[in-house]
């Protein structure tokens, strides 16, 4: 496959489970080591099995990863989650840092829980702060996998009600989601995969107008959302 993410767009990534769209996400990030293929990130570009680890870090620090199942620390506050990467990884001062990630708790609407656990919070809560750590740090594009299919359909409109705001204040997203309503409203670009392979992309509005390959058709035709924007 073949698959380019502009600046400041929204790419909704689509395709039953098992498909691969998970796989190319963890591919993107480096979580997964890619059999073969080439990576471009602005203007570096090696071959994917070629990238050591020194790059891969940099290239992870360009990139926000929102996980399907929140991945927060169990015993840490929703504030000490969002700081954990600020002062671990990117070593910014502990007053900025904290400064920082209130804003971000600010950004999803969590401020008043910056000093609950996750045990204490909803899902959809959780992985409000999840994104909130997610873009701490003002990462480059941010990969959202499924981030919204443990949460029944109230706590998935506030999850997405946050990734649109995100959307429209220009932050790069790559979104792998079942959501068609925020694919057709939100994102610019949609890809459909099945088996590995990108069976159809197209800017949205022609994606979901005009489908030209009949497994794209028939998954639309089984999809449906009870979200709407």
């Amino acid at each position: 496959m073949d698959f380019k993410v502009e600046k400041g767009s929204v790419i909704a990534v689509l395709g039953n489970s098992g498909s691969g769209k998970t796989t190319l996400l963890r591919c993107i990030s480096f979580l997964e080591q890619a059999d073969q293929g080439e990576i471009t990130f602005d203007d570096f570009q090696k071959d994917i099995t070629a990238v050591t680890r020194k790059e891969i870090k940099e290239l992870r620090m360009k990139m926000g990863f929102v996980f399907q199942g929140y991945n927060l620390f169990r015993n840490k506050t929703a504030l000490q989650n969002v700081l954990e990467g600020l002062t671990a990884a990117r070593k910014i001062p502990v007053k900025e840092a904290q400064k920082r990630a209130m804003e971000m708790l600010g950004k999803v609407g969590m401020e008043d829980r910056a000093n609950f656990y996750p045990d204490q919070l909803s899902g959809g809560q959780q992985q409000r702060v999840a994104i909130a750590r997610a873009i701490a740090y003002n990462p480059e594009v941010v990969l959202f996998d499924e981030p919204t299919s443990a949460l029944d359909p109230r706590l998935t409109g506030e999850v997405l009600d946050v990734m649109r705001k995100l959307a429209d204040e220009g932050t790069t997203m790559v979104v792998v989601t079942h959501e068609m309503e925020f694919a057709r409203k939100v994102a610019n670009w949609v890809v459909y995969m099945e088996d590995g392979v990108i069976v159809e992309e197209a800017p949205s509005k022609e994606f979901f107008a005009c489908p030209k390959n009949p497994k794209t058709m028939a998954f639309l035709h089984m999809t449906d959302s009870d979200y709407s924007i």
